[in-house]
């Protein structure tokens, strides 16, 4: 099928079904593009199942498209007109569909539904190329299936749960239209390992040809059957991440492994050609594969496969699967010390979660029973949601430094000369710091408020145009309600906010505070006639504010007012779940390579950062400014509250020499960083001076990877400011 093909039947299928069902007219249009978007195996492969990006679609997530639902790219479209050599003719009339394409994309519809306060407060959509406190973001992602229910039906198993569950809506008088249109679903997914099956017999993969025919239709028996499904599933759903692995898995390696079927070499070998198949996805900040933890049924199981896992993980060093390790106290130490060797040879995987603080974290944050807390898992660039109950979209953007800057100038942004936020009086009209610190809480209520309100409306306009049916099937509890994912199904709604410049806010407010307000060194109208000219001139002021506390050296009181900050933003943020349907609203201090996108158009700041320098990652110091020392720098961490947000990112750099040639005194550090209530660690191992070569020399250090702040990547190929910041972090 050509692309003028696809989308001219998509399009069609689409119109046919406008006055079907969202859960009918998903199933016709994804049964079209289950035709069109499997690319064919390539010789070798021993794993099937590859994607092209659509330009034409449905999907829950932009990285697979150009937005939440329905969508189209033109230029993505008229990429692949042109490889396909179309004709003048059908690129006419390719065109004239995506007219009609750019008023039914879901986007637009939901913009267009945004009442006067969310168009004011986020006048543009796009946060890499606009100046604003707070952005929009349109997707639908944190789902965590239930990949135990997919392996012990299969697909037809499933088929039979779908029509069984439509007997007793209709026994109930209710509708059945959800059920067939996940019935159509699973028939489509079928097709697709029997095309699968076809293509593998014709590379004389006769094992694999098997599978798949196999999984077609009966639920899996062998460990490549499983992961297969597993996999394919994924693929057709949508989903990025892909659950805790080890868990779902675990059961068919080891009775493989019992059974001479298997040997622990050819698993490694499959697991290898998985993680290549995640990685050439590029989901960039996705492909989650989790292992470890506490509340897998079968340990010793699970762990057999996470050591594999974590062998994988060392010899396909990519920057996706994003492979992350659970551990609690008692846990099998062979998982710690297999983590911490691959770590030490440079490796960017696994990372770490300490099960001990996470899930009574999890449990108060959520407000869930132990039970679903013990099944936490994590997504993207670190957001927790509850596995197979819950969903919690990031869907909003906020730059706490912007909300800063254009408080201190009376709703001003002097990045881009124009008016912005609230006007609330300048710097210079609050004779306390108590008076500026309340005013600009006021600046963030206005657009966490605004913030929370676009979450609600995002959901409730996906419920209405889409059923998101393949996740919606392994999502407790939406088949036994009867009800899709987005409308009513799932049994945790949750919405998350991401929040940058956190610690550059902090150390802001507590130079304001010490130098403006208690020690008066610095006059209120210098301040703010320095950071409108980035401190031309002004460098006696600007060694002062640089000087000034800063947090992560484990100091009383700028740390203190990082946990005052801390706690306002997330329990403020939190309790805003009530002017919404959601079980759960929080913070995510999880930050991407989106703290210097950002930092790009935020003025000069009052910690003596200069305008358009990148802001601090996550909750860790701002590069350079921990200069106490390791132990200092992880006491702060561990001062802010876990238990009040939805997942925060702590990213170390340790150098070779620490690591690797002193890994006892590593290993304590890290220990003791846990015990105290350290909820992550992302953590590179470095030479000492491999970044800045790698700035001057690229074409020499290729195959270093780094963690960027949720994700990681290749340092060569990150835009020169990111690799400033990351260069710039403190290595121990």
């Amino acid at each position: 099928m050509t692309f003028y093909e696809y989308v001219t039947e998509f399009t069609r299928v689409y119109q046919e079904n406008m006055e079907e069902s969202a859960a009918m007219r998903e199933a016709r249009c994804v049964e079209v593009m289950s035709r069109y978007v499997f690319l064919p195996m390539q010789a070798g492969e021993c794993v099937a199942g590859r994607k092209r990006v659509l330009p034409v679609g449905f999907s829950n997530e932009p990285l697979l498209g150009r937005s939440v639902g329905y969508f189209y790219d033109e230029p993505r479209a008229m990429e692949a007109l042109q490889a396909d050599g179309a004709s003048e003719e059908q690129a006419v009339e390719v065109k004239r569909l995506l007219e009609y394409w750019k008023t039914q994309e879901t986007r637009y519809q939901l913009r267009q539904s945004y009442p006067d306060d969310i168009k004011r407060a986020m006048p543009e959509d796009i946060y890499w190329e606009h100046s604003q406190v707070a952005f929009p973001l349109y997707r639908v992602v944190g789902a965590y299936m239930d990949y135990d229910k997919l392996l012990s039906l299969g697909l037809d198993g499933m088929k039979k749960m779908t029509e069984d569950c439509a007997e007793r809506a209709a026994k109930r008088g209710e509708g059945t239209e959800l059920y067939t249109a996940c019935g159509i679903a699973l028939d489509a997914l079928s097709r697709v390992c029997e095309n699968y099956g076809r293509q593998a017999a014709e590379l004389h993969q006769e094992k694999l040809s098997n599978a798949l025919y196999k999984i077609a239709h009966k639920a899996p028996e062998t460990f490549l059957e499983a992961l297969q499904l597993a996999w394919l599933y994924s693929l057709i759903s949508g989903v990025l991440n892909y659950g805790r692995m080890d868990d779902y898995l675990g059961d068919f390696l080891e009775r493989d492994l019992a059974a001479g079927i298997l040997t622990e070499q050819e698993a490694l070998n499959y697991l290898c050609d998985l993680w290549r198949l995640v990685d050439e996805r590029k989901t960039v900040f996705h492909g989650r594969i989790i292992i470890g933890g506490r509340g897998r049924h079968n340990e010793s199981a699970a762990d057999r496969f996470a050591l594999l896992a974590m062998e994988a993980s060392r010899i396909v060093a990519e920057a996706e699967p994003q492979l992350s390790l659970r551990f609690y106290e008692g846990q099998n130490p062979a998982l710690m010390k297999k983590a911490l060797e691959v770590i030490g040879e440079g490796k960017i995987y696994p990372m770490l979660y300490n099960d001990d603080v996470n899930i009574p974290a999890v449990q108060k944050a959520f407000e869930v029973s132990y039970e679903d807390a013990e099944d936490y898992v994590f997504f993207g660039c670190g957001e927790y949601v509850l596995n197979k109950k819950s969903i919690g979209s990031p869907n909003g953007i906020i730059n706490l430094l912007k909300a800063l800057e254009v408080t201190l100038f009376n709703g001003y942004d002097i990045w881009d000369d124009k008016k912005l936020g609230l006007r609330l009086g300048s710097l210079t009209d609050f004779d306390t710091f108590e008076e500026l610190y309340e005013a600009y809480k006021k600046q963030l209520v206005y657009y966490f408020k605004v913030l929370a309100e676009q979450e609600q409306m995002e959901y409730d306009k996906c419920g209405e145009i889409g059923a998101f049916l393949y996740i919606s099937m392994l999502m407790n509890d939406c088949m036994e309600r009867n009800k899709s994912l987005l409308d009513g199904g799932v049994r945790y709604l949750g919405g998350t906010l991401e929040t940058y410049g956190n610690i550059n806010t902090t150390n802001s407010l507590y130079a304001i505070k010490s130098l403006v307000y208690d020690k008066k060194l610095i006059a209120k109208e210098t301040l703010l006639n320095a950071l409108r000219v980035n401190f031309v001139g002004y460098d006696d002021v600007r060694r002062l504010l640089l000087d000034e506390e800063k947090y992560g050296n484990d100091l009383d009181g700028v740390d203190s007012l990082a946990m005052d900050f801390h706690e306002f933003v997330c329990s403020t943020v939190r309790d805003l779940k009530s002017i919404t349907k959601l079980h759960s609203y929080m913070v995510v201090i999880i930050n991407n390579e989106a703290n210097t996108i950002l930092g790009r158009f935020t003025g000069a700041s009052a910690d003596g950062r200069k305008a358009g320098e990148p802001m601090a990652n996550a909750n860790n110091p701002a590069g350079g400014t921990d200069v106490n020392g390791v132990t200092a720098m992880l006491n702060s961490l561990v001062k802010l509250k876990t238990d009040i947000h939805a997942g925060a990112v702590q990213n170390m750099t340790f150098s070779k020499d620490l690591f690797c040639e002193n890994r006892e005194a590593a290993e304590q550090l890290l220990r003791a960083y846990f015990q105290n209530g350290g909820q992550q660690a992302m953590i590179n191992v470095l030479g000492k001076n491999d970044l800045y070569n790698a700035m001057e020399h690229p074409e020499n250090y290729g195959h270093i990877m780094v963690r960027v702040g949720g994700f990681s990547a290749r340092f060569v190929t990150l835009a020169k400011d990111v690799q400033r910041e990351i260069a710039s972090r403190t290595m121990y």
